[in-house]
């Protein structure tokens, strides 16, 4: 038998077999590696994530991440439990982010159309506003020293407050109380240009004032405005002003409440409807912008509750759907007329019910005063004539009792003061439906003008 070495035995193989040789080694090779991405991609699959990923010492602003290995090397996912806190973590960091972004996209979008408004008041002066928190002081008294030598004849105080763009023809909106007596009234805006204004109108009632600046160099920005009606109570409030004089700040809150009934601070009338919010606001702030997440502004800030006259959470804005009806006739009549029935009163209650006989059930206003010179006198309208005494209480019984105007109910005084406000002017013939010694009948009542009280 011929015996062949290994060596020959390959050089007698033919040269295309040798070749068809390789390129099985080669497929074959390729497969193994194919095979082994195939094995490892299904690993991670079934694996519910990838590895750890935290900050380390340098984390935070440009530290490097760090990643959790085994001693082996590998990349262990984390337990099931670790996971749902990092996606808990990475959830709440784009909630605050989301948050961040549009209070940051409210203060840039509006800021230029807010105002700081100074104002300049000649000592002795008369001025109607009110020593309330949130609105500027009253004077130092300074009468005493007129009569030293070398004091000036005259003496002025500043004040401070803010105010926002209302259009393009450069009217600014703000409180009354901000500008009331003002001899000097100056607009800053944040870029920051510095002009005169002059007030076109003001309405203490309201506490809305309009001043007008000169915009032939400067083009203004009037800022949106919202539906105040469609404000409702938790959802995001923004107030940009200038409290204590620190120019152009903002602060956030929510909506705390709708519907307040609130003393104008300048004279007996009330404001209805107000917004109530959170959102801290400080001296300065009067009549700045009530922002609501879209930047639009949904009321006029003009009072605080507070015992310390600082922010206790507890301010109110005049809605901006006030300063819709009021703010045009101010440009174009200098004052507004609101509508004036002449009467005072407060909601019935079951008590006062009880003691009227009427049914505890029986919703209404129950006229205490009509003036007998004014719309009530002219209609025959009827306030108290007694009082009755209950549990050591006076309780004003016998007016007649208003349960709807113009075919609206009216089951609480707010609601005919809004409907007044709302939907009437002077000279508007409204009819009532009143209960009057147990019975229900209509009275037609002119409203008149307000007076000045």
């Amino acid at each position: 038998m011929q015996t062949v070495k290994a060596s020959e035995r390959y050089k007698a193989i033919p040269k295309g077999i040798k070749q068809n040789r390789w390129l099985a080694f080669l497929i074959a090779l390729v497969a193994i590696v194919a095979l082994t991405a195939c094995t490892s991609a299904l690993s991670s699959d079934n694996n519910d994530s990838g590895p750890i990923v935290t900050s380390g010492s340098g984390g935070g602003q440009g530290g490097a991440a760090q990643v959790d290995v085994d001693s082996a090397g590998t990349e262990p996912g984390p337990p099931a439990e670790a996971q749902g806190k990092s996606v808990e973590v990475l959830s709440a960091d784009a909630i605050v982010a989301a948050q961040e972004e549009v209070i940051n996209r409210i203060y840039e979008t509006a800021l230029p159309s807010v105002v700081q408004i100074r104002v300049t008041h000649k000592i002795g002066e008369e001025s109607s506003f009110p020593d309330a928190p949130g609105a500027p002081g009253r004077p130092f008294d300074f009468d005493r020293f007129r009569d030293m030598p070398g004091v000036p004849d005259e003496f002025f105080r500043r004040g401070s407050g803010t105010g926002f763009v209302w259009d393009e023809e450069g009217r600014i909106v703000t409180n009354h109380h901000v500008i009331d007596g003002a001899s000097r009234i100056t607009v800053i805006f944040s870029d920051p240009s510095e002009m005169d204004a002059t007030l076109l109108g003001s309405d203490p009632d309201s506490d809305l004032a309009v001043l007008q600046i000169d915009v032939s160099d400067a083009p203004t920005q009037p800022v949106p405005l919202a539906d105040s009606d469609a404000v409702k109570v938790g959802q995001m409030a923004a107030a940009i002003g200038n409290p204590f004089g620190q120019e152009f700040t903002i602060t956030t809150g929510i909506i705390s409440a709708v519907g307040r009934t609130i003393r104008s601070g300048n004279g007996a009338f009330s404001v209805p409807k107000v917004i109530q919010t959170d959102a801290p606001n400080n001296p300065g702030n009067s009549g700045g912008p009530l922002l609501d997440r879209k930047g639009r502004v949904v009321g006029v800030n003009t009072q605080i509750i507070s015992r310390s006259g600082s922010s206790a959470g507890v301010g109110f804005a005049v809605p901006i759907n006030a300063a819709k009806r009021v703010i045009p006739v101010l440009i174009n009549e200098v004052s507004y007329e609101h509508a004036w029935m002449g009467i005072s009163g407060s909601t019935l209650s079951p008590d006062v019910a009880g003691l009227m006989d009427l049914p505890e059930d029986t919703r209404g206003i129950l006229v205490i005063a009509a003036s007998e010179d004014g719309p009530p006198g002219q209609a025959d309208l009827r306030g108290s004539d007694r009082t009755v005494e209950s549990e050591g209480i006076d309780y004003p019984v016998g007016g007649d009792v208003i349960v709807s105007i113009n075919d609206f109910p009216t089951n609480e005084m707010d609601e005919l003061i809004s409907y007044l406000i709302d939907k009437t002017r002077p000279g508007d013939e409204v009819t009532l439906d009143v209960v009057r010694d147990g019975e229900r009948q209509s009275i037609n009542v002119t409203l008149d003008t307000r007076p000045i009280l």
